[in-house]
């Protein structure tokens, strides 16, 4: 949906710059290519939600859009071939000194993960295929999730089963002596595939016994009450 805000709205848009770039707010001098702009939209619908200024350059300045029309094409683009599945997004343009800025509001989706598509030439093979990725925010930047994030956010979908059977109480005795844990070491110890040691993991950071870090890249669990 795209609509032209009345002028006493544009505070708000001068609110959002003077807060600068951060984990709900993203800046675009321009955009001409549909799958990185996809990026940021699977990016902030994956995370909390947030708002794209296209039209307003890193150093903060309101420089606005030459073409409105090109870049709802590019937007356009980027939803319908490059992010499964489409997120709910709201788009609207704000004028500041005849200059126009095209917001995109993304809110934080409940159908996460969104999947960011890039068609690709495999090295190995020379042949075409396609490249599905899932994007999340960290702090100003979009980065590529990891495998326990995603199975976190799949697992969002589905009602919550806890079952304390003896892996689960051991698994959380042990962290009580010691400070985290992997989805692999997890799976070692207890014997247990991959995939089975990540869905109890998950479940227990969905009950709310344990925490799921990603601060160091390590993706390991600790107890939530630490």
């Amino acid at each position: 949906m795209t609509s032209y805000k009345p002028e006493y709205l544009i505070p708000n848009l001068l609110d959002l710059v003077a807060e600068g770039e951060g984990l709900r707010i993203e800046f675009k001098r321009l955009i001409h290519s549909a799958p990185k702009i996809a990026r940021s939209i699977t990016a902030f619908a994956n995370t909390s939600g947030g708002v794209i200024l296209i039209g307003v350059d890193d150093d903060r300045r309101i420089v606005g859009i030459q073409s409105e029309k090109e870049a709802l094409q590019v937007i356009d683009e980027a939803m319908r071939f490059h992010i499964e599945p489409k997120p709910r997004i709201e788009v609207h343009f704000e004028e500041f000194k005849r200059r126009m800025v095209l917001l995109v509001d993304i809110p934080k989706s409940p159908e996460r993960p969104h999947f960011h598509i890039e068609p690709l030439i495999r090295r190995d093979t020379g042949k075409h295929g396609v490249e599905r990725r899932v994007f999340i925010r960290d702090g100003s930047h979009n980065k590529a999730a990891s495998d326990d994030r995603i199975e976190l956010m799949l697992s969002s979908r589905e009602p919550l089963k806890v079952a304390f059977t003896g892996r689960e109480r051991c698994l959380l005795d042990w962290l009580n002596e010691h400070d985290r844990i992997t989805a692999e070491e997890f799976a070692d110890s207890a014997g247990i595939p991959m995939k089975e040691a990540r869905r109890i993991l998950v479940s227990l950071v969905r009950a709310g016994a344990l925490r799921l870090d990603t601060a160091n890249g390590d993706n390991s669990y600790t107890l939530a009450h630490r």
